[in-house]
C-alpha cells in the first residue's frame, strides 16, 4: 500500500485545543509522532494530503476560530484544508468528495483526532461512499468519556470499539508500523 496520487492522507484535527486537559484523560501519546511519520510519508511520495480542521460552532470551545485552540498543530498542512463543525470531514468546505472525486482519487487512509468521533464518522461515511478507507488507529488517540449509565469508558476501551465496529466493514485497520512496512519506505 503505497502512497500515490490516487491514494490521500486525511489528517482530521489535529489542533492545539485537543492539548487542553479540559478534554479529560487521553490515550496513545503515540498519536502525533505517529501522525507525523504519515504525514512525511505522504509528502517524499508526492501523494495528496488533506487536512481537516474542526471549527466549533459552541460558545467557550477550545476549537472555536479565533481561539488558539482552533490552531493546527506544528507541521500540519496539506493539499487542501477542509473546515467543518460537525463530526463528519465529507460535511465541510470545500466540499471533500468533491475535491476527491475530481483527482481521481479512491483511496483513503485516516488519522487524526478524536478517534471514535471525527476520525470514525469520516472513516464510515468514506466507506459508504464507496471508498477504499485505511483506519491507522495508532494514529489517533481519544479520551475518557461517560456513558450514559454515569460509567466511565476508558480511552483506550474507546478506540479498540472504534477499531472492532469499522474493521472489514468500512476500513481496513492497521498500524502506523505496517503501514510504513507496507509502502516500503
Amino acid at each position: 500500500m503505497e502512497p500515490d496520487s490516487r491514494h490521500a492522507l486525511l489528517v482530521i484535527d489535529v489542533q492545539q485545543g485537543f492539548d487542553d486537559s479540559a478534554w479529560g484523560r487521553r490515550n496513545n501519546a503515540d498519536a502525533e509522532a505517529n501522525i507525523a511519520r504519515l504525514v512525511e510519508l505522504w509528502r517524499s511520495a508526492g501523494a495528496p494530503i488533506v487536512v481537516v480542521r474542526h471549527d466549533s460552532t459552541t460558545a467557550g470551545s477550545p476549537l472555536r476560530p479565533g481561539q488558539p485552540g482552533n490552531d493546527l498543530r506544528p507541521g500540519i498542512a496539506g493539499d487542501v484544508l477542509i473546515t467543518k463543525n460537525v463530526n463528519s470531514a465529507f460535511y465541510g468546505e470545500p466540499d471533500l468528495d468533491a475535491w476527491l472525486t475530481d483527482r481521481g482519487i479512491a483511496q483513503l487512509t485516516i488519522c487524526g483526532v478524536t478517534t471514535n468521533h471525527c476520525c470514525e464518522t469520516t472513516a464510515r461515511m468514506a466507506g459508504n461512499l464507496g471508498y477504499d478507507v485505511t483506519f491507522v488507529l495508532d494514529a489517533t488517540h481519544t479520551f475518557d468519556r461517560e456513558g450514559p449509565d454515569g460509567v466511565t469508558v476508558s480511552a483506550d476501551d474507546l478506540a479498540r470499539a472504534t477499531a472492532a465496529s469499522l474493521h472489514g466493514e468500512f476500513a481496513t485497520v492497521v498500524s502506523t508500523r505496517d503501514l510504513v512496512r507496507a509502502s516500503g519506505a
